[in-house]
């Protein structure tokens, strides 16, 4: 039969040829998108505090037959930064996608959060992912490439919750800054977005979870009933790093099981 007409290819998701870099991939969510990155192409850097559980991780996915390096970084300092990230991502041989994960939490009162409670969180969450995105796109745009970045926020970026005042104000502050990146950085090529979870099942909520009251409670947000695990993430970084969203660019993809939909 004679073709009548050009139908249209659905994108591939394929990352082979491209590096990532994610930060905070020693546990939890970073290792869901480091595993889901390196399952489909990408050269994996994987940065973490302690390189031990880097390590630990990165040979797990060169044993699935991926590529995956590993290396000690604390994105906290900034004036290391710019150096440690040279050295494995510079100018000849820079990111095609960043996963700014590394983030932390501490829960309190609003009226008990301390100064030093308020800079962990804001130094961690915000300012680091800042520092790391710049110097990514500096490279990106100094080699004349084009990137996905994706910043790991949470349904917390777009709604308020007790306990959590810092937290929130970090999160939001994450949404801001990524549509402020995507348009400057829209006519490099560079897509940024982010990607915003529910309650995932990982060391950093397992603590939170384990209380039968806040569980309870946060089942009754979620309409799907159930927490997320971290297999419910690694198919959004897969979308916003691959050519499936070639058109995507300052937009939340909230992974939320229905939390913020009321």
């Amino acid at each position: 039969m004679q073709q009548r007409f050009a139908l249209p290819r659905t994108p591939g998701f394929s990352l082979a040829g491209r590096r990532a870099l994610v930060t905070g991939a020693s546990r939890g969510v970073g290792v869901a998108a480091a595993s889901a990155l390196c399952e489909y192409g990408a050269e994996v850097t994987l940065v973490a505090r302690s390189l031990s559980e880097a390590e630990a991780v990165a040979d797990a996915l060169r044993l699935r037959g991926g590529a995956a390096h590993a290396a000690k970084l604390d994105v906290t300092d900034l004036p290391g930064l710019r150096g440690a990230l040279g050295e494995i991502g510079g100018p000849d041989r820079p990111f095609d996608i960043l996963v700014n994960n590394a983030g932390t939490n501490r829960p309190a009162p609003f009226v008990d959060v301390t100064l030093d409670d308020f800079n962990a969180v804001m130094d961690l969450n915000v300012r680091s992912s800042f520092f790391v995105a710049q110097f990514v796109a500096m490279t990106l745009i100094s080699a004349g490439r084009p990137g996905s970045f994706i910043n790991m926020s949470s349904q917390m970026g777009h709604v308020g919750a007790p306990m959590r005042t810092v937290y929130c104000s970090s999160k939001h502050a994450i949404e801001g800054l990524t549509k402020a990146m995507a348009v400057e950085l829209g006519q490099y090529g560079i897509r940024v977005n982010s990607i915003c979870p529910t309650f995932i099942e990982t060391p950093m909520t397992r603590d939170f979870l384990a209380s039968k009251d806040f569980k309870r409670d946060v089942l009754a947000r979620i309409k799907l009933g159930r927490v997320g695990t971290m297999e419910d993430v690694m198919g959004a970084v897969l979308y916003l790093a691959s050519d499936a969203s070639a058109m995507v660019t300052g937009s939340s993809l909230l992974v939320d099981g229905g939390w913020t939909a009321d």
